[in-house]
């Protein structure tokens, strides 16, 4: 039971990143869910360093940090994956 909450924590965490991201960003919904479950874990990792919690337990630092680093992974994902322009 426990992974599956942690994915759809996840998948909360990148749609609401998605939300706070300005523009239109041209993810499916499983790379949502992806960039939202590393952003999870960056901030489960970060609120553990920080003695606020267990990495495996929901805290309000976690989840700010998750959102944070779901929306600059959004970012990088995006750089990424082809807003690419041609000059000629």
């Amino acid at each position: 039971m426990g992974i599956i909450g942690f994915l759809v924590f996840g998948l909360v965490v990148g749609a609401v990143a998605r939300l706070i991201k300005p523009g239109k960003q041209n993810l499916s919904i499983l790379a949502t869910l992806g960039l939202g479950v590393v952003g999870s874990l960056i901030g489960g990792v970060v609120a553990t360093l920080l003695g606020t919690g267990s990495f495996t337990e929901l805290n309000i630092l976690g989840a700010i940090v998750a959102i944070v680093a779901a929306v600059l992974l959004i970012g990088v994902a995006e750089g990424v994956s082809g807003k690419r322009s041609v000059r000629s």
